[in-house]
């Protein structure tokens, strides 16, 4: 089982047009995904979405994405290791997964796993 690092981040919005503005003047790039449930960017071997729904599924803040090999066991390895599951394993696409955690601290903490 492989963490192959941080590679991603989602950012909640309340407004997905003027937050696509701002990040692509940060980046300096286009989106390659810009639909109204997700707006993604590709930065120097960063993916950086834009989630309009974030707020409403209880995000707070940006949610950075651990790319694993294993989704499922470094879920457990993390619920064993005192987080509470705040999105269960959902497939987002393409057979792309995703899952997110609270530290013991509050922190959130994003599992990514895409298809072999």
């Amino acid at each position: 089982m492989t963490t192959t690092g941080l590679q991603t981040i989602i950012y909640p919005v309340k407004d997905a047009e003027r937050a696509k503005a701002l990040f692509t003047a940060l980046l300096e790039v286009e989106p390659y995904a810009d639909a109204p449930y997700y707006v993604g960017f590709k930065a120097a071997g960063q993916d950086v979405g834009l989630n309009p729904n974030g707020h409403a599924q209880g995000l707070t803040g940006p949610v950075p994405y651990w790319h694993v090999s294993d989704i499922r066991a470094r879920l457990a390895a993390l619920v064993e290791a005192g987080g509470e599951v705040l999105q269960d394993i959902q497939d987002v696409g393409n057979g792309r997964l995703i899952a997110s955690v609270k530290d013991p601290d509050g922190n959130l903490v994003g599992l990514l796993q895409d298809p072999s």
